[in-house]
């Protein structure tokens, strides 16, 4: 496995969207620790300690996948892959890449961000500054997957925080309206402003989170990327065999840590046909 030499986003866009989620994540984590969480638990409890361990492994994973997927290196190995010859590049789904003026492997497309071909291309991520492609697909996907949980459940405990706090007054409606508009109304109570602003955050994390699993999963099910994406092709191979080549020998533990190693089946220069047509 190679590392990037500049893992850090270029464009603008790209620094701004890595800005906003490597910075506004710890923030709300830290506000929800420090200031919501001893609001509904006793800090000695054992609920309160349970839940500081989940959000401190949700943030691990969060935040570890997320510096995982910048840092791997998805481009593909012109160096030390030898490209097969022309007259069997074709058969063995090669194509010609006219920016890098080299064979691409198969399902590998050049970034003009990135400026290099990438391995099992599926798209530029802009809140990472990077491809997602052959080596990082697995962090993408536990990053969202993790991102979707810890939105949830951190909106979860601060509507439980709004509805105890009004449900005395019968205003259980009208605090959630309040919650939910709030942000965009002046209120000169600091912590009821901070509360409204991180449960809009969470929203449109949780919005985020939410699309992008709908429609990434299904790709990894199928065994596509983005450019196949409902086209015939041969690279599906059962959800057993298409989840292996996304999360590795050890797929059923990588969830644990983005740490883990988990080799992968194939490293998608070449690729087999089985018995049955379908590419491995």
């Amino acid at each position: 496995m190679k590392f990037r030499r500049n893992p850090l986003p270029s464009r603008r866009i790209d620094i701004l969207c890595f800005l906003t989620v490597g910075v506004l994540i710890p923030v709300v984590f830290l506000f929800d620790i420090l200031v919501l969480l001893p609001e509904i638990h006793e800090p000695d409890g054992h609920l309160y300690t349970f839940t500081l361990i989940m959000a401190i492994f949700l943030l691990f994973n969060i935040k570890g996948n997320m510096i995982a997927c910048m840092l791997i290196d998805t481009s593909v190995d012109h160096e030390h892959v030898k490209a097969p010859p022309d007259s069997e590049a074709v058969r063995l789904g090669w194509r010609h890449c006219t920016t890098c003026d080299r064979l691409a492997p198969p399902r590998s497309w050049h970034c003009k961000i990135c400026g290099v071909c990438i391995l099992r291309r599926d798209h530029h991520c802009i809140f990472m500054g990077c491809c997602i492609g052959q080596q990082n697909m697995r962090h993408f996907m536990c990053f969202t997957f993790y991102l979707f949980i810890a939105t949830v459940y951190a909106m979860a405990y601060e509507l439980y925080y709004v509805f105890a706090s009004y449900i005395e007054e019968l205003k259980i409606l009208s605090a959630l309206r309040k919650q939910l508009w709030g942000p965009f109304v002046w209120c000169f109570n600091y912590f009821e402003i901070a509360l409204k602003i991180t449960f809009l955050l969470k929203m449109l994390s949780f919005i985020g989170a939410g699309i992008a699993l709908g429609y990434f999963v299904p790709l990894v099910l199928r065994g596509e990327v983005k450019a196949n994406r409902g086209k015939q092709h041969n690279y599906n191979c059962g959800i057993y065999e298409n989840l292996k080549s996304v999360f590795g020998q050890r797929m059923y533990f990588v969830w644990i840590s983005p740490l883990l190693r988990s080799e992968l089946p194939n490293d998608s220069y070449i690729l087999k046909n089985d018995d049955s047509g379908k590419i491995k």
